[in-house]
Parts: structure tokens; sequence; C-alpha cells
């Protein structure tokens, strides 16, 4: 039984695998390159746990790096496009009006200064102002899973103030520099202009701007956002006035204002 069903499993995967394959095809004018990227991909769920290009290629049998280096980098596909089939391919499995888009940033930690958007600048990933790049994701999350939906690369300015550098690693002309918080509001966007089903938004404090807040109000989406402690903030109700800062506030309040509520089980069960 067991050796049957893992022989299954391995058909699954095969038969999606394909079907990834030929939903991307419209993206390369020619089959040879698509052929390339598909064995990008198989490359990439293969077992390897460090894949550099080399490591690619002789996984897909070329004696150099050069053929699965130009589909990255010399290429001409739209990566927006594929991003686009990536969020609706995840949504056929993940699709719920209940679902939560996740909004954060990672830090990819470099050497040197030539590759894009590479700055000293902090990331969470280090805990610290290291040099490194940074990228902006939007996660879908559902009770079916999750999966990432959206991504774009934050430029720092002194990236976006230097044209001469930024034409150097192909950035387009009309990139300009962009907070974090402008590039999450496009990618909320993006997400409503496509009739993403989501009911609120999620992200930590770098995110918690008007602008987002605003956006997602006239969208008629809630919103989790987390604040900084010194956040002023103002509410009326019949029964309650506060106003001041989010810590002065919190402080503040009675007891009875306060319910506790789980935030679902970690990787070693419930919280205490």
């Amino acid at each position: 039984m067991a050796g049957t069903s893992f022989r299954k499993t391995l058909e699954v995967c095969k038969a999606s695998l394909v079907d990834v394959k030929g939903r991307i095809r419209p993206l390369f004018g020619q089959q040879r390159v698509a052929g390339c990227a598909g064995q990008y991909m198989d490359a990439l769920v293969g077992n390897e746990p460090r894949m550099t290009g080399w490591m690619r290629a002789e996984a897909a049998g070329d004696i150099g790096p050069w053929r699965q280096q130009a589909i990255l980098g010399r290429r001409d596909w739209d990566a927006d496009e594929l991003r686009d089939i990536v969020r609706d391919y995840a949504l056929e499995t993940l699709g719920d009006n209940d679902a939560v888009l996740v909004i954060d940033e990672t830090g990819f930690l470099k050497q040197g200064k030539a590759t894009c958007g590479v700055a000293r600048q902090y990331t969470g990933s280090a805990g610290k102002i290291t040099n490194c790049q940074i990228g902006v994701f939007a996660s879908y999350v559902s009770r079916h899973g999750h999966a990432f939906i959206d991504r774009a690369l934050y430029l720092p300015q002194v990236w976006t103030d230097d044209p001469k550098r930024m034409a150097a690693v192909y950035v387009p002309d009309d990139v300009g520099f962009a907070t974090k918080p402008q590039i999450a509001r496009r990618m909320i966007a993006r997400a409503i202009d496509a009739n993403v089903p989501f009911s609120f938004v999620a992200a930590d404090s770098v995110y918690s701007t008007g602008e987002i807040e605003t956006a997602l109000r006239k969208a008629g989406k809630g919103y989790v956002l987390g604040v900084a402690a010194n956040r002023a903030f103002n509410s009326w109700s019949e029964k309650l006035h506060v106003g001041g800062s989010a810590e002065t506030i919190a402080q503040s309040l009675p007891k009875k204002a306060w319910r506790r509520l789980s935030a679902g089980e970690g990787t070693k069960g419930a919280p205490l």
C-alpha cells in the first residue's frame, strides 16, 4: 500500500509539473527557450539542497551554466506576466473569501555592490544593518494552505538616485524610488484588481500607513497592522473615549477591555 501511494504521489507531482510548464510556455517565443525554463524548474524541485548555476546546468545535462543564466538574465520574457500566472495557479487550490493577504519583507545577504538593489540596510534575516537586498512579498493564506503571489525588489535611494548604476543592471527607465509601504499598496491594488478573494490584510508596523488603511477601507477590506508604541490614535464611542499614543492607550484601558485570543498553534503546539 505504501509503495502504491508513493507511486501515485510521484505521478501527481509529475503531472503537476507538466501542467505548470504548459502554463508558462506562452511566455517564451521559442520552444528551446521554453525547454530551458522547464529544465530550470526541474532542477529547482530536485534533491540538491543548494542550487548554483553550475549545479542546475549539470542536472539539466548542460556542459555549463550559460543557458540557465540566459533564462534568468538575458532572455526577453515578462516576469510580471509570470507572477500573474503563479498567482492564478495558486488561487485555483487556495482561493477562499476568508483568506488573508500577508505583506512582509525579507533580506538576502550579499557581498559586493553590483547586485541590483544591494546596499547596507537593516534586515530581519540578520537582525542588523548589513549588505543585502530587500524583497517585499505578498503571501496568500487561507484554510487550504498558503503561497507567495506577488513580489518586488526594494531599491534604496542610493540606487534610484544613480541612473548609470540602474542602467548597468537593466532596471527599466520608468522605475523610481518607492518606499516599502508604497510597494505594499501596489501589491494590494493588484490583488484587488485581479479579484483575488481575501478578507483582510496583515502586516507589521512598517506597513501601518494611512494610505494603506485608506485604500483597504475604500475596498471594503479589513486589516490587522502592527503599530509603533508612539503611534497616535483617537477613538470615540458612547461609552469610551481614548486618545494618545498606542502605548498610553494600552496602559489606560481597564482589564475588562482586553480579550485574549489565540494566534493558533505553533511548531511546538498550543502556546501556554
